[in-house]
């Protein structure tokens, strides 16, 4: 079993949003990793970090991230950090990973000030240009397709994933 599609990003790309979207079009189950931590632990993700650390949510989500995409076979969403993770990466390179990139300003705008980011918590544009700078490279080099977000509506990115999907068929 292995998911039709892996979107991933950075907070602000519309992971989520574009998942639900893509699975609505296409009669796909939608599964986020970041759900099934919340599901596994029973406490949000921001608590998570609060109590535990970075470190302990990321191998909380490197393991949830591996049993999705071995069990889940419709669109699969990850966290924003999942893909810096080497291992996580090379258990992308075996799937359909979908970036879905984001600018600065676009991020910035999408975010705002949610506690619900743990890690965008203080100066939100600063910290997201750090995570833009940071993540980028890793993102490209987990992905087999690229989609900026940038002034785009929620249908015109799940056209264009959508549209993807078909051309690797």
């Amino acid at each position: 079993m292995s998911p039709v599609l892996v979107l991933i990003g950075p907070p602000g790309a519309g992971k989520s949003t574009i998942a639900h979207a893509v699975g609505e079009r296409l009669g796909l189950a939608v599964r986020d990793t970041d759900d099934d931590i919340v599901a596994s632990t029973g406490m949000p993700v921001a608590q998570i970090f609060v109590d535990h650390g970075e470190p302990y949510f990321r191998r909380l989500e490197e393991a949830a991230v591996a049993e999705a995409l071995s069990e889940h076979d419709g669109v699969l969403s990850l966290g924003g950090g999942a893909p810096m993770s080497s291992s996580t990466r090379k258990l992308l390179a075996q799937h359909r990973v979908v970036f879905l990139d984001v600018s600065l300003p676009a991020a910035t705008k999408r975010v705002g000030l949610s506690a619900s980011r743990p890690l965008l918590l203080g100066n939100v544009r600063g910290r997201l240009k750090v995570l833009l700078d940071e993540r980028r490279p890793l993102y490209a080099e987990a992905a087999t397709h690229v989609v900026v977000t940038d002034d785009l509506d929620i249908d015109t990115v799940t056209d264009r994933v959508v549209d993807l999907l078909g051309a690797d068929r």
